[in-house]
């Protein structure tokens, strides 16, 4: 693949749920005229103009499968240059470390990954809170973003997850979600964002971020 203007790699490391989210992504292309490359080569994620990082699962795993499938060098690559998106686990692995395993992430923006700690308490209803958050759950904009454009605050989003990001500098937090206590459902940096929500799991507001995602030049 020689390098084209308008292409978006869906980094496939073997963890990600690449059905769902190549479909969201390339959905949203469609209409703006972008080229979506489902890949395992790193030459073609070196190459495309964004980069999508997927990934479900526990993170050792993930961090695991990434780096013996050499692509944990060029999805380095492309964070420090082009607009790249972390979904999930993707966005969970872009801190520096985690508590599931324990494990290391790939340090792009400083914190760590901890897990739920919710046994005992009950939600509004009576009812258990439940680990993992399963399900629909409001998003506040915690912080302006580009890939924030044209979806309301306090919009739905789907989530499934034990473990959520606690950023170092809460400037790096610009969505949050509340179960049992306020937490992370978004981060960014210059030219990262990523989200613990499934966007291609919620509708028009997923696939909104997407189309922003393939417009932003950060």
């Amino acid at each position: 693949m020689n390098s084209v203007a308008n292409t978006v790699a869906v980094v496939d490391y073997g963890m990600g749920n690449l059905r769902s989210v190549s479909q969201a992504v390339q959905h949203a292309a469609d209409q703006v005229g972008v080229q979506v490359f489902v890949t395992s080569d790193p030459e073609v994620v070196r190459k495309a103009t964004r980069v999508v990082l997927p990934g479900q699962g526990a993170m050792p795993d993930c961090m695991r499968e990434l780096r013996d499938s050499g692509l944990q060098e060029s999805v380095l690559e492309a964070a420090a240059s082009k607009p790249l998106f972390g979904v999930c686990v993707g966005m969970q692995m872009l801190l520096s470390s985690s508590d599931e395993g324990p494990t290391d992430g790939l340090g792009l923006i400083p914190g760590r990954v901890v897990k739920f700690d919710l046994a005992g308490r009950t939600q509004p209803d009576g009812s258990r809170f439940k680990v993992p958050q399963m399900g629909w759950n409001q998003v506040v904009q915690a912080q302006p973003h580009p890939v924030w454009a044209g979806v309301p605050d306090n919009s739905y989003f789907y989530f499934v997850h034990s473990f959520y990001a606690r950023p170092a500098d809460a400037k790096h937090s610009v969505g949050e979600a509340d179960y049992g206590s306020r937490f992370t459902a978004a981060i960014a940096r210059d030219n990262i964002f990523a989200t613990q929500f499934h966007p291609e799991k919620s509708a028009d507001h997923g696939l909104q971020l997407y189309r922003n995602f393939l417009h932003w030049n950060p």
